[in-house]
């Protein structure tokens, strides 16, 4: 059961807030962008123009991710070593307790502090084999243990993941919550949430964890539906939902690019207004190393491109 909240009343959004969409291009939306590591020259080219097209937008920060047990690690310290050597954005190094022992979660931490970074994303991370891990004797059995431990290495940004929808491998709703109160009270300074299709369902989520007293900042993550096949399989897997109007939206469109396109930019204004209506004013987007349907949503926030160097 969810106990009564005693915080004040502008830490919920149960009730349209004032500022709304009408105030979009005031400069009061912040952005950050979610990358991963290529594997191919293609792939490199890819993220690169993402990044060129992306970064001019002026992001708080760009993300970039490890892969299944810590795999992508060197590709993506090549990657983080570009962003600070060719341009002014500042990079947030995923880092996973699975895959990774604690000597070599510190070691790698402070080296990409020596380095200049100065966040981190702490996350549990998945397997390779899709099971449940097996801790080794090194290993952190939980993640608000390595988020304490990073915060002792260095003053980083530390940033955690909140599932509005629970964790697949959580109990209950309650356990779930309660473990990202743990990330917060070791030092995790915001939270980025899991995508979701459903804006109810982040709302629900927030006021729950700000009930059980959570303050840090709760940032949505937005997944743009550049292939709706795709996404759905993704979202099976991470134990999102699509609602059933959705489903209806992208049915027939397996063939038609160009409308697949429309109805897809048409979905994420209408989660990304329906969220700036309800006073949410800063968005994580998981970019899948493509710039269009990113852009385009910044631009209806207000956001406009300014150079990067």
């Amino acid at each position: 059961m969810i106990r009564k909240s005693n915080l004040p009343p502008d830490m919920l959004r149960i009730a349209p807030a004032r500022r709304g969409s009408r105030f979009l291009g005031q400069g009061d939306i912040d952005v950050s962008f979610e990358f991963f590591p290529p594997r191919t020259a293609v792939m490199e080219k890819s993220l690169w123009r993402a990044i060129d097209r992306l970064g001019p937008l002026r992001p708080t920060s760009v993300a970039v991710t490890s892969g299944i047990d810590g795999t992508t690690r060197e590709r993506t310290r090549v990657t983080v070593e570009r962003i600070l050597r060719e341009t002014t954005l500042a990079p947030a190094v995923h880092l996973t307790r699975v895959g990774n022992t604690r000597a070599e979660i510190a070691e790698t931490a402070a080296a990409y502090w020596n380095l200049g970074v100065r966040k981190l994303v702490a996350l549990q991370g998945d397997a390779s084999t899709g099971d449940r891990y097996e801790l080794g004797p090194d290993d952190y059995e939980y993640t608000c243990d390595m988020v304490a431990d990073l915060k002792g290495i260095a003053n980083f940004e530390i940033t955690v993941a909140g599932y509005p929808e629970k964790h697949p491998a959580a109990g209950t709703v309650a356990a779930d919550i309660a473990a990202l109160k743990d990330k917060v009270d070791a030092g995790a300074d915001r939270i980025i949430t899991q995508f979701f299709f459903d804006n109810k369902l982040f709302f629900r989520f927030e006021e729950q964890a700000r009930t059980l007293g959570v303050e840090a900042p709760i940032i949505p993550g937005i997944l743009p539906i550049h292939n709706f096949k795709q996404v759905a399989a993704v979202a099976a897997r991470c134990g999102v939902s699509i609602p059933s109007w959705l489903v209806r939206r992208f049915e027939g469109l397996e063939n038609d690019p160009e409308t697949h396109r429309l109805a897809a930019a048409a979905f994420a204004a209408e989660q990304v207004l329906g969220l700036v209506d309800r006073g949410v004013a800063e968005f994580h987007f998981f970019t899948l190393n493509r710039a269009d349907l990113v852009y385009g949503i910044c631009h209806m926030l207000g956001l406009r491109s300014a150079e990067v160097a």
